[in-house]
């Protein structure tokens, strides 16, 4: 059965496509310079700023530096690939449906943060938690066809920490440890707002 299989293989045609050889050594490449230097090339200076605090709360909240900069990294891997299939023209007539959904409810979890964080005693933690796992979901579905098992995972990691109620609440919460921090990424938040990069 299998010397079979071998020769029905053996007959299709070898195409090789140099457009998707091109799109998968990009992709790679990207995914091996997810650094922050790396990113700082890719990534405007406000976003790399808010990334910074997201890093910085994330490592005090987790007590673990490793995490939170392997949470950053997955973080900044995955809107790369993101862009690298966009501007490659991958996505299908539905997939680009998922992704302006998509597009529009970071614009509405960017304008929450920033309100919960402008509006005293407005915050709620599962309002957050709910946008944020609604982005994980269209996120999902937009990149299925085109990411491997390993990147679904990084977005689970990802989604995961920054869903986490009890993470969004002691963000959010009274602590002057992580006050300052909030202060920053919603400057930065709001500024892209305004630029109309959110």
């Amino acid at each position: 059965m299998q010397e079979g299989m071998w020769k029905q293989q053996a007959r299709e045609p070898c195409e090789v496509s140099t457009k998707n050889l091109a799109l998968q050594a990009q992709k790679k490449l990207m995914s091996k310079m997810a650094t922050k230097t790396m990113a700082n090339m890719f990534i405007d200076d406000t976003s790399s700023e808010v990334l910074d605090e997201l890093y910085r709360v994330t490592k005090e909240y987790t007590r673990n530096r490793k995490e939170a900069q392997k949470i950053i990294k997955n973080l900044i891997k995955m809107v790369v690939k993101l862009g690298v299939l966009y501007r490659n023209n991958q996505f299908n007539s539905e997939e680009l449906v998922l992704v302006e959904n998509f597009r529009k409810k970071v614009h509405t979890l960017a304008m929450t943060a920033v309100s919960f964080h402008q509006v005293e005693f407005t915050f709620d933690r599962r309002v957050m938690s709910n946008i944020l796992n609604e982005c994980r979901e269209l996120l999902h579905q937009a990149i299925n066809r085109h990411l491997t098992a390993k990147s679904h995972s990084r977005v689970n990691h990802v989604f995961n920490h920054f869903a986490d109620c009890d993470f969004l609440a002691a963000l959010y919460g009274p602590s002057e440890i992580y006050r300052p921090h909030l202060q920053k990424i919603c400057d930065g938040v709001s500024k892209l707002l305004d630029e109309g990069s959110l």
